[in-house]
């Protein structure tokens, strides 16, 4: 498909890329929204498999239906749409992290958390392995915000755990290596999918073998978390 048949397959939007003044503001900004939303799938869908430096806007720009041109409308680089679909991968992985607070119970609260981020493994793959392809690399693009805004959230949650087991609700630990062991176990579904299918015959995408395994990593978890006796 050529660059002119891109373009006028893409009927809102103008030679140069904008958006056609001719929408009104509510279906201009619902044009917006859609579009971003193919661009951002899209790039998720070429990046998980090529890496960044093995993909190209035009790729991108290809599978979302879009001309280049106006894949660079409403992003100003290939650095600039790599990083919106990482920080959005964070985003949609701290959400169940940033809800666990000191005046929950622990037990409860962590097997929720498993749970929810078991599903969101299964529901985003591709983010998953995106992500740990970045950190293979050395984060190169992303290590700021990993210094900055993850380090923060995860410092503060690190308190969260520190009080739930000063109140004896759980055995002491190290913070850190808890939420380690409870990312890595997790994504693991998502990020060796390939090879849990070979083995099991299975994914997350089995209703049965995904409530098999939030029970069993629960059970693994909260059994080595609960308070022993001297």
């Amino acid at each position: 498909m050529t660059k002119k048949k891109l373009v006028k397959a893409d009927s809102s939007a103008q030679a140069d890329g904008t958006e056609s003044s001719s929408l009104s503001p509510s279906r201009r900004q619902r044009s917006v929204e859609l579009k971003t939303k193919a661009i951002k799938d899209s790039a998720l869908a070429v990046f998980s498999m090529y890496g960044f430096h093995g993909s190209s806007l035009e790729q991108i720009a290809e599978l979302a239906g879009v001309s280049k041109a106006n894949l660079l409308y409403y992003f100003s680089s290939k650095d600039d749409l790599y990083l919106y679909v990482l920080r959005d991968i964070l985003a949609v992985w701290m959400a169940p992290f940033e809800a666990l607070s000191a005046d929950q119970d622990a037990v409860s609260s962590i097997k929720e958390y498993i749970k929810q981020k078991l599903e969101v493994s299964r529901d985003y793959p591709q983010a998953s392995r995106l992500f740990c392809l970045e950190m293979i690399q050395g984060a190169p693009l992303l290590k700021s915000l990993l210094e900055g805004k993850l380090r923060k959230q995860v410092r503060e949650k690190a308190k969260v755990i520190k009080a739930w087991s000063d109140a004896g609700q759980i055995a002491p630990i190290d913070p850190f290596h808890l939420i380690f062991t409870l990312w890595a176990t997790t994504q693991h579904y998502a990020d060796f999918h390939v090879q849990i299918e070979a083995i099991t015959g299975k994914t997350l995408d089995n209703d049965r073998f995904l409530k098999s395994t939030v029970e069993n990593i629960q059970s693994l978890i909260i059994n080595g978390l609960r308070p022993r006796s001297e």
